[in-house]
């Protein structure tokens, strides 16, 4: 096992701290860690792709699981499949789709470690059917603060915490999963564009189920009577009959030219603030321009389609030397309003948000801290250091609250511990359970000091 001192972030890079990294090479090796924590306790880390600070854990351990990445088995009569909490859902991708399975949930980048998506209970883009990742979870392997492995089923309560949990009732070393079965490597796709909000919600809601994966981009720049236009995107898995008779069998392959991890701008230092706000509206006026305003039956590969921005440069750079704060709420049906005043706030601010992604969640996760609740998400990127952008958004905070919505714990990296309690209704009893299992505090992170978790 490699252990090492370091300085860590999330994606977002946003507070680094600094922390005893260790690279355990099996169970035993992490158990060994959490037996043998310190006083500031520890915390499981994939790929850092959580945005804000759920993965770190100043002046204390972090237990870098990216290693333990062994598919066990894949039982592609029944679709199940047993695999460590390290493997990547990318990876799972891979291995999968040419046995004619997918993974149960996938969210918009293939980056995130099962564990991961469990301890964050990840929607993806077709939440009102199949819910959010750990409802497809048969059985997990949960390293607790006794140093102890067990195996948690669903429907019990340690399940519940877990699922989401963020990984403060332990380490999830390994997961069975039920998963998808599909006939093609191609999705058919659709998109539209719509000329304001009230339309893109119209379009959405029209739609129904009928093509189950389904969410929007916003352009949070626009204003007057184009504010909250967007690009709705649509899709279905394609069966044999829809593909064309040259095509073979699909390739997952990365798009050329796009090693993750790269710049956008190689050697090019991030935008000044002042050009930031122009350069990312006319990005957002070429990118509504140029979708076509209708457009059905395009096929797609199944990777193309669900982690298109996996295949692009990385785009943090360009946010500035302070990184980048990524804001996702929802609020319910019925609430549309509060939707609209959110919008026109961030428009009429000139906030320079290039990504923005509208989708609508089906019924609640049984997780304590599950997210997804029914309604819609709005999710945005946004430099963390546009001044005042902390009370803008402790605004924003509060006309969600005060509409029954929530902010997304997994990505948060600045909300209040008041607005959290208020927006997670079963906290406390989320507090309690860890309180009784882990009584000297063995699984702490960043996040949870700073909202009280």
């Amino acid at each position: 096992m490699s252990v090492d001192t370091v300085s860590l972030t999330g994606w977002g890079r946003t507070a680094p701290t600094t922390a005893v990294r260790f690279r355990p090479r099996g169970d035993e090796e992490a158990a060994a860690v959490v037996r043998g924590r310190g006083p500031r306790g520890v915390i499981a880390r994939g790929l850092g792709r959580s945005p804000g600070d759920a993965a770190q854990n100043a002046g204390g351990s972090v237990l870098d699981l990216s290693g333990l990445a062994r598919i066990g088995g894949v039982d592609a009569t029944a679709g199940v499949v047993r695999c460590d909490a390290g493997v990547s859902l990318e990876r799972l991708l891979r291995v999968l789709l040419p046995l004619g399975w997918l993974p149960p949930v996938l969210p918009g980048t293939g980056r995130v470690t099962v564990g991961g998506a469990i301890a964050s209970d990840l929607p993806g883009l077709d939440h009102r059917r199949a819910g959010s990742f750990t409802r497809h979870v048969s059985a997990l392997e949960l390293l607790t603060a006794d140093g102890e492995v067990r195996t948690v089923l669903p429907g019990t309560t340690l399940f519940d915490a877990t699922a989401g949990g963020l990984g403060l009732t332990g380490v999830v070393l390994g997961a069975t999963l039920r998963l998808r079965r599909v006939t093609t490597g191609l999705m058919a796709v659709s998109t539209e564009r719509a000329g304001d909000l009230d339309d893109l919600l119209a379009r959405l809601t029209a739609g129904g189920d009928r093509l189950p994966y389904a969410s929007a981009w916003v352009d949070l720049m626009a204003r007057g009577r184009a504010t909250g236009r967007g690009v709705l995107t649509r899709g279905e898995h394609a069966t044999p009959d829809m593909r064309p008779a040259h095509a073979e069998r699909t390739r997952l392959s990365r798009r050329p030219g796009a090693a993750p991890g790269r710049s956008l701008l190689p050697g090019l230092p991030p935008l000044p603030g002042g050009l930031l706000g122009p350069a990312a509206a006319l990005c957002n006026e070429v990118r509504y321009r140029g979708t076509p305003r209708a457009r059905t039956g395009e096929l797609r590969p199944v990777p193309a389609f669900f982690h298109a921005s996996d295949a692009l440069p990385d785009v943090r750079p360009l946010y500035g030397r302070g990184g980048l704060v990524r804001y996702r709420f929802t609020v319910g049906y019925g609430q549309e309003e509060t939707l609209h005043r959110v919008v026109r706030r961030i428009a009429a601010r000139r906030s320079p948000a290039v990504r923005a992604v509208l989708q609508r969640f089906g019924a609640a996760d049984p997780g304590l801290l599950s997210f997804a609740a029914p309604g819609w998400s709005l999710e945005l990127d946004l430099p963390a250091a546009l001044p005042g952008l902390a009370r803008f958004l402790d605004g924003v905070d509060e006309e969600v609250a005060a509409a029954g919505g929530r902010v997304c714990l997994a990505k948060d990296s600045r909300m209040r511990p008041e607005t959290a309690a208020a927006m997670y209704p079963r906290l406390a009893e989320f507090r309690e359970l860890r309180a009784r299992l882990d009584p000297t505090g063995a699984f702490r992170s960043d996040l949870s000091r700073r909202l009280g978790l």
